[in-house]
């Protein structure tokens, strides 16, 4: 019993999910990390082709009045936008937002002028460098990756737990409640900026 609350003050998980975890996985803990975020994927894969209406515009404001942040995210029911578990993943992505300050939800939504602007300039970087062509583009590459976990809310590793990225904490929240959840957009407003 004891491994089980541990379990799901570690995952956020129902009880009978982490007991059936502990169990698939003969009580190792890791193990049933793991088994838990498998689970927690293959939940919102299958609701991946669900429609999310409902859901929410959260707002954060940060730093005395200096920062502030409008996110909306979506779920299939209004029953689900109101729970506990999908209030404080709004709020905690809105302080996310706030913190980290991504140009996008995914790195697809990344204004392609920028995307090129940075893989140019770690092109040159990395010509100066004086390395083969093969090798200047694994430089770039990995550089790009970076730039990406940075720069796409999804990537990022998440603030609070950054063993795992927003997507991870998203995948637990499908889990979770058991509906499609969307970020479907986000403003983030810092005074004195354009």
């Amino acid at each position: 019993m004891e491994m089980i609350k541990e379990l799901r003050a570690k995952t956020n998980a129902g009880m009978m999910d982490c007991k059936r975890a502990l169990e698939a996985t003969n009580g190792d803990m890791e193990k049933a990390i793991d088994y838990l975020r498998q689970k927690g994927l293959a939940t919102a894969m299958k609701r991946a082709g669900k429609e999310a209406k409902e859901g929410l515009v959260q707002a954060y404001v940060h730093g005395g009045g200096r920062i502030g942040v409008l996110v909306e995210i979506n779920c299939e029911t209004d029953f689900a936008a109101r729970s506990d578990a999908f209030q404080e993943f709004a709020k905690n992505i809105a302080m996310q937002i706030a913190a980290t300050n991504p140009l996008g939800v995914e790195k697809e939504d990344i204004p392609q002028e920028i995307v090129e602007r940075e893989r140019a300039i770690y092109e040159a970087q990395a010509r100066e460098t004086g390395k083969p062509e093969n090798v200047i583009q694994k430089i770039v590459e990995g550089k790009m990756r970076k730039f990406f976990e940075e720069a796409a809310l999804m990537e990022q590793p998440f603030i609070r737990d950054p063993d795992k990225t927003i997507r991870d904490y998203l995948n637990e929240l499908v889990a979770q409640i058991g509906e499609k959840v969307v970020i479907r957009r986000f403003t983030r407003y810092q005074l004195g900026e354009e």
